[in-house]
C-alpha cells in the first residue's frame, strides 16, 4: 500500500492485472457489469460450475448506457449466479449523482429489467448486510441486485458526506485525527470461510480438424468463410466461442451457432456489452470470437481499449467493409475499423481476400494469444489460393512479378482482386507491375515490402478504407526510410448507396483507378 500509484507498483492508480488478484482491468466506468455477466455465462452455461460472481457497482457508473445493456441481458439469460452491488453513497467526483441517495430510482429501474432487487437503507449495518446476501441463495432465475445506501467517507468528520475528496488523500495531520476518530479495530469478529469443492470446468478433447474443400475461381464471400473456418475449427479448439450482435445471419456466425448452440451467445444489438462479456469469458479460459458489422465495432472501442490492460485473448470480426458493400449505404460501411484495431497496442490486424486465405487466417488468429482483428467482406471474390497455402501472421503474399516490375500494387480484401484485374489490363498495355497481398495489416511483413520497393521503385497501395491510420498509411511508414514514393489509393469521398463497382469507381480504388495511377506515375 505504502508504493500505492507509484512506478512499478503492483497497485496502480485503478486495477489492472499488474496486481495479481485483478483478473480484468478497470476504472473506466460501466464495464465491470459486463464483465461478471462473461464469467456468469461461463459458469452457468459453459463450465456448469456453482460459483457467483458479485460485481461491485458505484452510483456514478450507473449513467453507463452499457451498465444497462448488461442488466438487460443478465435477465435474459436468467444468471441467477450474478449479484451487483451498487453502493449508493450520493457523490461522483464533482458533485451528487443523477438521483442522489433515492435508494427507489435504482430499484424501480433494475426490478423493471427482471432483476431481483434487494434494498439495504443503512448500508453500514451490518446485520442488513448479512440478511442481503441470506436472500441471495433463495433466488433462482433471477440475477441479483443488492442497492446499498451509504455514506462517503462515513466515521471521519472531516470529509463525510463531503464533496470535494474524490480521489484526495489526507494530509498526514489529518490522517491522525481521522485513526482516532475511527477508533481501535474490532478484531473480535472471526468467521469461517466453508471449504469450496473440489470441482473445475469439464474436460475437453482436442480432435483433428478437416481440410478445406474449395475450388479455385468460385466466388465465395470471406464472411461466409469465417462462418465455416470456426465451425470446422471447434474440434480442434473446444474453448472457443461466439459472441454476435444479431447479425449472425449476415456475419455468418449462425454456421457455427447451427452446429455448436451451447457456445454460441446471442449478445443482441448491444456492442459495448458484448466486447466486456467477451472479457469475462477469456478470464474464464474460453476463446471468444466477437462478430458484427466492422463499423459498429467503433462503439465497443471502450471496452476493446481496455481489455489490452487485461492481457486477454479476444479475437473481434468486423464483417461488410468498405463501400464495396454497395447499396446498404455509408452507415452500414467499415472504414475505420483498421485504424481502430491498429491503434491498439500489440493487437493483430488481418484481411482475407478469398475464402481459403479466410479460413487459414481464423485459425492463425484462434492460435495466437492477444487481441486479434479480422475483417471480411460481404460480396463474393473468386478463390485464389490452394487449400494448403499457409498464412502466418506478419506475413504477405506476392501474386504477381517478374524481373522487369515498373511498380509494385499492394492490396488486400476486395481490393487484391482489382489489383490483380489491373495487372491484367496493365500487362497487356506492356506495363509488367508486382501484386502484392498484405493480408496482414498489423504485423506487416517489412522483408517483402521493401525488396519490392527496392526492386520496382514505385509502390502504389489500393484500400477500402479511409486514408487515416489504414493500409497506406502502415506502409507508408514501414517504407519511410527508402527513398522509393508510396502513393495510397483510400475511400477520400463520402461514400453513398449504389452497385460495389459504382462506389469503387467512384472512390478511386477500382481497377480502373489503378491503371489510371500507375500510368500517370510512371509518366
Amino acid at each position: 500500500m505504502m508504493s500505492y500509484r507509484e512506478f512499478d507498483s503492483p497497485l496502480e492508480g485503478h486495477p489492472t492485472v499488474a496486481f495479481p488478484y485483478t483478473e480484468a482491468a478497470t476504472g473506466s466506468l460501466g464495464q465491470g457489469l459486463s464483465i461478471g455477466l462473461g464469467m456468469a455465462l461461463n459458469a452457468k452455461y459453459l463450465d456448469r460450475l456453482p460459483y457467483r460472481t458479485f460485481v461491485l457497482l458505484g452510483d456514478s457508473e450507473m449513467a453507463e448506457g452499457s451498465q444497462w445493456e448488461a442488466i438487460e441481458l443478465a435477465a435474459w439469460y436468467k444468471l441467477d449466479n450474478l449479484v451487483g452491488i451498487i453502493d449508493v453513497n450520493r457523490l461522483g467526483q464533482r458533485g451528487e449523482t443523477m438521483y442522489a441517495r433515492d435508494l427507489s430510482a435504482y430499484e424501480k429501474r433494475v426490478s423493471s429489467f427482471g432483476w431481483e432487487t434487494l434494498v439495504i437503507d443503512d448500508g453500514h449495518a451490518f446485520p442488513q448486510i448479512l440478511a442481503a446476501y441470506d436472500k441471495i441463495l433463495r433466488v433462482s432465475h433471477k440475477p441479483v441486485m443488492i442497492i446499498a445506501g451509504t455514506i462517503k467517507g462515513k466515521g471521519v468528520s472531516q470529509v463525510e458526506d463531503q464533496n470535494g475528496w474524490h480521489g484526495k488523500a489526507l494530509k498526514q495531520e489529518d490522517l491522525e485525527k481521522a485513526l482516532d476518530e475511527l477508533g481501535d479495530v474490532d478484531k473480535s469478529v472471526v468467521g469461517t470461510i466453508k471449504k469450496p469443492e473440489d470441482l473445475g470446468p469439464p474436460e475437453t478433447r482436442i480432435q483433428e480438424v478437416t481440410d478445406l474443400s474449395y475450388t479455385k475461381g468460385e466466388r465465395i464471400p470471406t464472411r461466409n468463410a469465417y462462418g465455416n473456418a470456426l465451425k470446422r475449427l471447434f474440434p480442434h479448439f473446444p474453448h472457443i466461442v461466439s459472441l454476435d450482435g444479431e447479425v449472425s445471419n449476415s456475419t455468418r456466425a449462425e454456421y457455427f451457432k447451427e452446429a455448436y448452440p451451447q457456445h454460441f451467445f446471442e449478445m443482441f444489438i448491444a456492442e459495448q456489452n458484448m466486447a466486456g462479456a467477451a472479457l469475462g469469458l477469456a478470464c474464464r479460459g474460453k476463446l471468444p470470437f466477437v462478430s458484427t458489422f466492422g463499423a459498429f465495432m467503433s462503439r465497443a472501442f471502450d471496452q476493446i481499449r481496455m481489455s489490452q490492460y487485461s492481457d486477454t485473448n479476444i479475437k473481434f470480426v468486423g464483417s461488410h467493409a468498405g463501400v464495396a458493400i454497395g447499396q446498404d449505404g455509408p452507415s452500414q460501411m467499415a472504414l475505420e475499423d483498421i485504424a481502430m484495431f491498429r491503434s491498439i497496442l500489440n493487437s493483430v490486424v488481418l484481411y482475407p481476400s478469398d475464402a481459403v486465405s479466410c479460413e487459414r487466417l481464423v485459425e492463425a488468429a484462434a492460435e495466437h494469444h492477444g487481441i486479434v482483428y479480422l475483417r471480411t467482406n460481404r460480396g463474393g471474390t473468386p478463390v485464389i489460393y490452394g487449400p494448403d497455402e499457409a498464412f502466418p501472421i506478419g506475413g504477405a503474399k506476392t501474386l504477381r512479378r517478374s524481373d522487369q516490375d515498373r511498380a509494385t500494387v499492394i492490396g488486400a480484401g476486395m481490393t487484391l482482386h482489382e489489383a490483380l484485374a489491373a495487372h491484367d489490363e496493365l500487362e497487356a498495355a506492356g506495363i509488367p507491375v508486382r501484386v502484392i497481398d498484405l493480408y496482414s495489416v498489423k504485423p506487416l511483413d517489412e522483408k517483402t515490402l521493401l525488396q519490392a520497393a527496392q526492386e520496382t521503385g514505385l509502390v502504389i497501395t489500393v484500400e477500402d478504407h479511409y486514408p487515416a491510420g489504414g493500409l497506406g498509411e502502415a506502409v507508408q511508414a514501414a517504407l519511410s526510410g527508402t527513398s522509393t514514393p508510396v502513393h495510397a489509393l483510400a475511400v477520400t469521398r463520402k461514400p453513398k448507396s449504389g452497385k460495389p463497382e459504382e462506389l469503387l469507381d467512384f472512390e478511386g480504388i477500382s481497377s480502373k483507378a489503378i491503371v489510371r495511377e500507375v500510368k500517370e506515375k510512371l509518366g
